[in-house]
């Protein structure tokens, strides 16, 4: 039998979690129709039911977190092959019984991003289910070999699988957020992401300046977004527009009104917003950097992460040359049906022990 980690079903919604989600729903619908095994979600007590149709549920043992994860979770997982989706894994399951689903090398490529205690718990992790022998999978071929070099194995030995794109078209859009935040379309650029070091949002500074002298607005989506544009007494930036976390519904209608996605990002495993904006028809304007030229291709219009000033370059090239918004429209969205998590979910169970 299949087993699968629902750790995640307890956790705020990131990219990691996001993976989880869209996979396990994939993998239902495919269970509807004969293309998926048995599986069981195990989860921790107390875990809020997801509403499957087809994987059935059990919550197992009595902790949460890290410590059901390491000591509840391996007692029940006896007898099955355990898939693990969101970095981590437990250590007491035999390696040849496990995948686990490892999305980039953050914590030793980007420490800084990291607090000491995580980043030193994740590279041990690591390690030791490369070292017995776990199914390693990532999301790019960059990731792995950025994994591959940090936990010492063959790149061949990491499987691969990357994401899906049409879960943000699965709610009907949310214009609502637009006029909440005085913002029209076609009249801002959009930013999604975090304050971690590694988004490098203090990159756009210029980018907010341009767009402030010609009467746009930057508007910056996501969780803890705001500190790269806090002035010292506590104000916003000029032309800067701070949403905080966003929903699904209205995420949609900020790709699908903005004049683009502006993705600064220097290290990326996979780089989700941008496939998310393609097949929104919203333009990418992003950092040459991490997995996200090996995602977008040629439907992205791309600037240096270590250039200063190249942000605000590009997007005067953006509003400037004729026809180049249209193109990178429809670039984008041929360029994002390439993504669905059907084909996600099946590459993944071809990669999984037997």
């Amino acid at each position: 039998m299949l087993l699968l980690n629902g750790r995640f079903l307890t956790q705020a919604m990131t990219g990691v979690q996001r993976f989880a989600t869209e996979i396990a729903l994939a993998a239902d619908a495919l269970a509807a129709q004969d293309g998926w095994p048995e599986t069981r979600v195990l989860v921790p007590p107390g875990t809020a039911a997801p509403g499957y149709a087809r994987l059935a549920v059990t919550p197992v043992g009595t902790r949460q977190g890290q410590a059901w994860e390491q000591r509840d979770l391996p007692g029940a997982a006896v007898g099955g092959v355990l898939l693990n989706l969101g970095n981590t894994a437990p250590l007491l399951v035999p390696g040849a019984r496990q995948a686990v689903v490892i999305h980039d090398a953050g914590v030793f490529d980007t420490p800084e991003s990291y607090s000491l205690a995580f980043r030193t718990w994740y590279r041990l992790l690591h390690r030791a289910l490369a070292r017995r022998g776990a199914r390693l999978v990532t999301v790019s071929e960059f990731s792995r070999g950025r994994i591959a070099r940090h936990l010492r194995v063959p790149p061949g030995q990491i499987g691969v699988v990357q994401e899906g794109a049409e879960h943000i078209l699965r709610a009907p859009a949310d214009a609502a957020v637009l006029a909440r935040h005085g913002l029209q379309p076609g009249r801002f650029a959009l930013v999604v992401g975090t304050a971690a070091a590694h988004k490098n949002l203090a990159a756009l500074r210029e980018a907010a300046a341009l767009l402030a002298a010609r009467g746009l607005l930057l508007a910056v989506a996501g969780g803890g977004a705001a500190g790269p544009f806090r002035a010292a007494d506590g104000t916003d930036g000029p032309g800067v527009r701070l949403l905080g976390r966003v929903s699904d519904a209205e995420l949609r209608a900020l790709y699908e009104a903005a004049l683009c996605l502006v993705f600064p990002s220097r290290y990326e495993g996979f780089g989700l917003p941008p496939v998310e904006a393609m097949a929104c028809g919203c333009p990418v304007v992003a950092a040459w950097a991490g997995a996200v030229p090996e995602i977008c291709g040629e439907a992205a219009l791309w600037f240096d992460a270590a250039g200063p000033g190249t942000p605000a370059a590009a997007l005067a090239r953006l509003l400037d040359e004729p026809g180049l918004r249209e193109g990178l429209c429809a670039a984008g969205l041929a360029r994002a049906a390439r993504f669905t998590w059907r084909a996600a979910a099946l590459r993944l169970l071809d990669l999984l022990p037997r």
